[in-house]
């Protein structure tokens, strides 16, 4: 089989290596637009786990690699004139240059071909080859010649940075942040060999501006950072490699690959693959591109080893197809899980600004958990010392006396004031529709439902979407409290939970909107009622799907009434016992509908601008938060994004929750999307947390954040982070009501109040949460 590599830099001449290595049959080319011995990096990192599987492949290798290391476990991060440092961390650097040379002068010893020096315009000299390995980097000439077929996406981020090298020697992976007159900048920072270190600089667009570097040659803005970053480099200058100031681009491809026959014209009937960052980045700020490159080298080389040698042309096609194939389905999860963790951490360095507040401990801990693959618990192995100092810094400002010699409480377990209210935890239940009320009136079901919910240790429930009137239900089952049998109802539920448990209970007002008057979840979700249906009500008349019921836009009579319906609702609430009341304008119901650009289409004074689409929302909030009593707190639940082109812009979200925090709400539940039925959320574990950061620290309002929380070690990661005030958790709670007192249980932590009746359990083993 006849192998050419378009691109000899790690990706390329690894795969040969893997392969040469494992067929030496294999004709294996690797051609180089450099000179040998010519490249602009300066140094790469590799982690731990990276450094085995070299070891696992290619041994020779991993021991050259391992040779010229240089080893570090701390991270260092300095901030506001102090230096925090975190042990536990296995990385090890090397120059690019010593990498490049190991990997060739071991892809001759095995009898690779390289060609340097050979720019690689078109295939055609490559005609009589079965595999073309497109490693020919982020520019990749192969990828764009037959982008139709690999449908790449290159997203360039908003970032500004310039990879730079310096004499000065770091003994740990090193942060640096400077706030100062012209804006914030960071530096990332590693040792790669035993005298010189990468130094890569990183700034938003604002602060790049602000300080001129868009009007100077780049030699003065280097000259600029030396005097920026002086007491950091000791003295050192900063190097050039051919460095510039340039934007990332994160780079994804639909498919990686391109059969002979998908390509119309070619000047080969090879099979084409990409390879390395022509296939893939990843942000450098978890330091993967070498490894993606790398670690795709031996899962292809793995697939591509057991195709059989000299079969008939057409065989080898075949064989080759199916052993790319198997590649693409074990790789590309593995890739979209680190493009992920990438794009978290992109994303913090994207809005460093929003931290640059935060106390050191907290700004630190912000700063190491960014990607989510390193959290609380993770932490706390890695360095116990550390995460004792950020525990009892947090436990500090939650107002937990921290006693010597006692560990501090885990995060989750201190105590939230929100007004005259007290939460003993930053558990939150989440509101969840049951669709077991008749006529409105909530009865055993929700009684045992919320009532075993707060008994099982969470700091605050939260009903479900509550209607402020017959014609505001989603559903025939939904609970309501328009009238004075559900205030009793109600009453009982909160009475049950004020008498047997430590929680708060909080309910959600709201009106479906055009979401309204459909079946119960269990015999359509979504789907109109056939019969007994009523009139519903939105910001403009769009249905909800195709064969909805079509909405009756509102008048400014219907939003008198609609606002006079809340009042009342709140009213009820109070003698109904309720703690605090959340304000439901989220998930496409009706204040929603006025929210969302999607669903609000009007010209009149509450359609078109961000201004105008907040006027009714935020007016009924104002009127809530004047009608209900001033020493109990309240929320309102917004979709800080609607997953869908078009929809709420992160402004948007934003402008009205600064209105909110005006208004005198007190903590904004931040959820998104199911404004429209065609969204394309992006899912993942605490994938709402995000908008949760973004409001909390941009607007400084407190939040709650929602989305596939489901583990005490998340829970503390969000709040010692600082994204969120509270966690809502949903699904967990269903399957275990007393998720709680399990998570209180699995970190040892037995100050929390418990049932009387339960006690005999309290400190017997548990399963992790």
């Amino acid at each position: 089989m006849r192998i050419v590599c378009v691109g000899g830099g790690p990706g390329g001449l690894y795969l040969a290596i893997l392969l040469k290595k494992a067929r030496p049959e294999f004709d294996i080319e690797v051609v180089e637009r450099n000179a040998a011995g010519v490249t602009f990096g300066w140094g790469v990192v590799f982690s731990d786990e990276t450094l085995s599987n070299f070891l696992e492949t290619d041994e020779r290798t991993h021991h050259a690699i391992r040779d010229r290391f240089a080893h570090w476990t701390a991270i260092d991060v300095h901030y506001r004139g102090e230096l925090l440092r975190s042990e536990g961390h296995g990385f090890s650097g090397i120059a690019r240059k010593d990498l490049l040379d190991i990997l060739v002068i071991r892809a001759k010893e095995l009898g690779v071909r390289i060609r340097f020096e050979t720019e690689v315009e078109d295939l055609s000299q490559f005609a009589d080859a079965d595999l073309i390995v497109a490693s020919d980097g982020i520019n990749s000439k192969i990828r764009k010649r037959y982008e139709d077929v690999f449908r790449p996406s290159l997203d360039p981020r908003k970032s500004r940075f310039i990879w730079l090298g310096t004499k000065k020697t770091f003994d740990a992976f090193t942060f640096v942040f400077d706030k100062g007159p012209r804006g914030v900048f960071q530096v990332h920072a590693y040792k790669f060999d035993a005298t010189t270190s990468t130094f890569i600089v990183e700034t938003d667009e604002e602060s790049f501006r602000k300080a001129g570097f868009h009007e100077m040659p780049v030699e003065q803005s280097v000259a600029e950072l030396e005097q920026m970053f002086a007491n950091v480099l000791g003295g050192e200058k900063l190097l050039l490699n051919k460095s510039n100031w340039v934007q990332f681009t994160t780079v994804k491809n639909a498919s990686w690959h391109c059969a002979p026959e998908t390509l119309d014209g070619a000047p080969t009937q090879a099979t084409i693959v990409l390879l390395g960052d022509a296939a893939h980045t990843a942000h450098f700020s978890i330091g993967s591109g070498t490894k993606l490159a790398m670690e795709a080298a031996i899962a292809l080389a793995q697939s591509l080893t057991g195709v059989p040698d000299k079969l008939p042309k057409e065989a080898t096609r075949a064989a080759i197809g199916s052993a790319i194939a198997s590649y693409e389905k074990e790789r590309m999860d593995i890739v979209a899980r680190i493009q992920k963790a990438a794009q978290d951490s992109l994303s913090w360095f994207e809005h460093t600004k929003r931290y640059v507040e935060f106390e050191p401990l907290q700004f630190a801990f912000s700063l190491l958990s960014r990607s989510k693959k390193i959290g609380y618990e993770n932490l706390r192995l890695r360095d116990p010392q550390f995460m004792q100092a950020v525990t009892q810094d947090f436990d500090a400002k939650a107002g937990v006396p921290v006693s010597s010699g006692e560990p501090p409480a885990p995060p989750m377990f201190t105590p939230y004031r929100l007004r005259d209210l007290v939460l003993k935890n930053r558990v939150v239940v989440s509101p969840m529709c049951m669709y077991s009320a008749k006529n409105g009136v909530p009865n055993d079901f929700h009684l045992v439902h919320l009532g075993a919910r707060a008994m099982g240790g969470a700091g605050l429930v939260i009903t479900e979407m509550t209607d402020i009137s017959a014609d505001g239900r989603i559903t025939p089952g939904c609970a309501g409290i328009y009238n004075d049998e559900q205030v009793a109802a109600w009453r009982r539920i909160t009475d049950y939970v004020h008498q047997w448990s430590t929680a708060a209970i909080c309910i959600q007002l709201g009106h479906a909107g055009r979401k309204g008057a459909t079946k119960i979840l269990w015999e359509g979700m979504d789907q109109p009622l056939t019969e007994d249906a009523w009139p519903i009500y939105a910001a403009s008349p769009i249905p909800y799907l195709p064969h909805s019921q079509v909405p009756i836009e509102m008048k400014r009579s219907d939003m008198d009434r609609v606002l006079e319906d809340y009042i009342q609702a709140a009213m009820r609430a109070e003698r109904a016992g309720f703690d605090m009341i959340e304000l439901h304008a989220a998930h496409g119901y009706l204040l929603a509908t006025f929210l969302s650009p999607l669903t609000n289409k009007r010209t009149d004074e509450y359609g078109g601008s961000s201004e105008n689409r907040i006027r009714f929302p935020l007016e009924v909030a104002r009127a809530l938060r004047a009608t209900w009593p001033a020493e109990r707190p309240m929320s309102v639940r917004i979709s800080a994004c609607d997953w869908a082109e078009d929809g709420i812009t992160e402004e948007d979200a934003k402008l009205f929750c600064v209105e909110l925090k005006k208004a005198g709400i007190d903590i904004v539940d931040v959820s998104t999307g199911q404004t429209i039925k065609g969204q394309k959320p992006v899912y993942g574990r605490m994938w709402q947390t995000p908008f949760s950061d973004m409001i909390r620290n941009d607007v400084g309002i407190p939040t709650m954040t929602v989305g596939n929380i489901s583990s005490a070690d998340q829970v503390n990661t969000i709040l010692v982070a600082g994204r969120a005030d509270l966690c809502v958790l949903a699904r967990p709670h269903l399957l275990n009501p007393n998720w709680t007192m399990a998570a209180a249980q699995e970190q040892g932590f037995w100050d929390m109040e418990w049932p009387n009746q339960y006690m005999a359990v309290k400190g017997l083993p548990v399963a992790k949460t």
